[in-house]
């Protein structure tokens, strides 16, 4: 059967169906997990620059109320449908159990291209949709938190708080409501390059695995792998930014337009400039232009990095896929046939519900942040480096030796806002691949990584739920 003949939330459940049968749980339990809550579609008008009336379709989906608020982005594209809505939010369920993030899943979209709207005309979609939200109860520091996601970011998140505290008047905590803010609205360091980050932190710790990387014919660590990065949004950008700055070479980037291949490794900064300054990636000085954008896809590479939209890899040309590693850092990259083919030819797949969990993971320190009042590293910033530099002279009087600049400002650093988000997400990140790992270890029966991962999401949810007593 086809890949176009299941919608995207179908293919989440049929994933979720066969982990399920590497669990104990009851069967009625799991239906409570797999079900959407609540489906909020929604309908407004908008008056336009040009002085018509456009009626704007959007949705927001609460996944599950195992745990309070939910949590999820909110994405502005034309292929916003309820389907898809449904299956971003199970995603987000299973993504924040894996990575022990305490929040349900919820996912928002809005049906328009950004790029067809001016400046104001976005500012009064976003605002009136936050009213709705408002109106329904359905976001609150409490109760659900958007988040930027595809074609929104800062500036969206800046209108969607200020919205939320113009109708909700001395709430103490109305900067909880979103998050994915500008720092100066309270948002958090280290956000932006938050996903892209995660991305690389979990392929990682997966390569740092000997046992693993021997079955795929690999030396363990990330240096010198040959890496192919599909986007160059956000996620994609750092996500070739930090396998680079890390000793892997990105020979390939590819973007809707075309893409381009240097077998010596490309820069992503420069790459980017030079879309910025043409148009285009294409014509890259010193890379070979590939016309058409998927055949990149099909490169001779260790790992790949598909950042960019759902269903890329599917049952037409995973046979032509010859990465070693796959790292999904956009949302369902690959179709439930394109893993059967893939697992078959034993590429490890290393899954986007939790790989991406890097943008979820620093919202929930924005969040924790906006609930405290207190900006990270303010309170130790100077006692650590007031310690570290007590312990040094200490150090340097009693062996009568000194320490070079360079190690001395390095010894001394006390940790900002960055560094302990940073920090944080490496922690939750190495965490989270370790249980995935123990369980696949655990149970050989388990053919894959994502099935794993699920497992790993299911038995989460599942103590939930039977924690909070629903489930005698």
């Amino acid at each position: 059967m086809s890949n176009e003949q299941y919608s995207f939330f179908h293919n989440v459940e049929r994933s979720f169906d066969k982990a399920a049968e590497f669990t104990k749980w009851d069967k009625g339990l799991l239906e409570q997990i797999k079900a959407c809550n609540s489906v909020y579609r929604m309908r407004f008008p908008v008056k336009m620059d040009d002085g018509r009336i456009e009626v704007i379709e959007a949705y927001r989906v609460q996944h599950s109320q195992h745990k309070s608020p939910c949590k999820g982005g909110i994405r502005f594209s034309e292929a916003v449908d309820q389907d898809e809505v449904m299956a971003l939010a199970s995603l987000m369920t299973y993504k924040c159990a894996i990575v022990n993030v305490p929040f349900g899943g919820a996912k928002g979209g809005i049906k328009i291209n950004p790029r067809n709207y001016s400046t104001y005309e976005l500012e009064k979609i976003t605002r009136r949709y936050t009213s709705e939200l408002v109106k329904k109860n359905f976001i609150g520091p409490g109760i659900d938190v958007p988040a930027p996601d595809y074609g929104t970011g800062e500036r969206e998140m800046a209108w969607i708080v200020d919205t939320y505290a113009s109708l909700k008047p001395g709430e103490i905590d109305a900067a909880g409501c979103v998050t994915g803010k500008p720092v100066s609205q309270g948002g958090v360091r280290g956000r932006k390059e938050a996903t892209g980050l995660g991305v690389f932190y979990g392929v990682r710790e997966v390569c740092n695995m000997a046992d693993r990387m021997k079955k795929l014919g690999l030396t363990p660590g990330v240096e010198g792998k040959r890496v192919v990065v599909q986007g160059l949004g956000n996620v994609g950008y750092h996500s070739a930014k930090f396998f680079r700055e890390h000793g892997s070479i990105v020979i390939a980037i590819a973007e809707y337009e075309g893409a381009i291949f240097n077998l010596n490794g490309l820069n992503e900064e420069a790459v980017f400039q030079h879309r910025k300054s043409t148009g285009s990636i294409l014509n890259f000085p010193g890379a070979t232009n590939i016309v058409k954008s998927t055949d990149a896809l099909e490169l001779e590479c260790d790992i790949l990095i598909p950042a960019a939209l759902e269903n890329v890899i599917n049952g037409n040309n995973a046979d032509r896929i010859k990465a070693k590693i796959i790292g999904e850092a956009a949302n369902g990259p690959l179709t439930p046939e394109a893993d059967a083919i893939l697992n078959k030819k034993g590429t490890l797949i290393v899954p986007d519900m939790y790989l991406n969990a890097g943008g979820v993971t620093v919202s929930y320190f924005e969040w924790l942040k906006n609930l405290s009042h207190v900006r990270y590293g303010r309170l130790e910033k100077r006692f650590t480096e007031n310690m570290n530099s007590h312990i040094l002279t200490q150090m340097e009087s009693l062996t009568g030796k000194t320490v070079s600049d360079a190690e001395r400002k390095f010894i001394m650093h006390g940790a900002e806002e960055v560094d302990l988000v940073h920090s944080g997400l490496e922690e939750t990140m190495i965490t989270a691949t370790q249980e995935i790992i123990e369980i696949w270890d655990k149970n050989p029966e388990i053919p894959d990584m994502r099935t794993a991962a699920y497992v790993c999401a299911i038995n989460k949810v599942a103590i939930s739920y039977n924690e909070l007593g629903i489930f005698p």
